[in-house]
């Protein structure tokens, strides 16, 4: 059984921002979860990944970013997400306590949360999980915005779809390999960068989901200790 409830964050210098915590019966951890650039913490793929999440034992903390907030479409300055991403830590960890936390999020909210994390520790943080790293602009391949994970000293898990025009697939694999043992990258076969699969794949959506849900859970798991 997972009961969720909706609150507000408080982002120093832009004002509250709405998140919702769905925590299931004997969670053995929690993942902070952010949205993508163009879509909000309502968006259908983090909603079913919340309940996927809480059917395997974790706790999930969405939560808007500013800009989404106010109905904006350009994200917010880098400081605002940043401090973003703070707030909903420290929002995880006050409501959440003594469950091991994991942050990330699905595509810019993986690559804010990450860019936080090198800038200074999250803490009570324990690894960082990515749906989507968003590397580069489609048709622009190249590693510039992955040149601050070096800096990220934690376990990283990257889920990437094979067919993701985010994230060149040599590039990907050039880039957590350089990370040695900090990276674990997962290929979700025949997805995109929403993880959604051609029909002629023979998979269903549903199978996706199930395998990027149990490819977290089993990471998560390791890294929760």
């Amino acid at each position: 059984m997972t009961t969720a409830r909706e609150f507000e964050i408080e982002v120093p210098g832009r004002g509250p921002v709405a998140a919702i915590l769905a925590k299931p019966r004997g969670a053995f951890a929690a993942y902070v979860l952010a949205h993508g650039a163009g879509a909000g913490m309502r968006h259908p793929f983090l909603s079913e990944m919340a309940v996927l999440l809480g059917e395997a034992g974790i706790a999930t903390l969405r939560y808007q970013f500013p800009y989404m907030q106010s109905g904006g479409r350009r994200p917010d300055p880098p400081a605002i997400l940043d401090a973003s991403v703070r707030a909903a830590v420290d929002a995880a960890a006050s409501r959440l306590p003594g469950l091991p936390l994991v942050a990330g999020g699905k595509s810019m909210g993986g690559r804010m949360t990450s860019q936080a994390a090198a800038a200074e520790p999250l803490p009570g943080v324990r690894g960082f999980a990515f749906l989507g790293f968003p590397l580069h602009p489609p048709g622009r391949p190249g590693t510039v915005r992955a040149s601050h994970l070096d800096r990220v000293t934690l376990p990283m898990l990257f889920l990437q779809g094979t067919r993701d025009d985010f994230a060149d697939l040599e590039l990907m694999r050039g880039v957590c390999g350089a990370l040695g043992s900090r990276a674990t990258l997962h290929m979700v076969e025949g997805g995109d960068h929403s993880f959604k699969v051609l029909k002629r794949s023979g998979r269903t959506q549903a199978d996706v989901m199930k395998e990027i849900r149990d490819t977290m859970a089993a990471w998560i798991r390791r890294v929760a200790g």
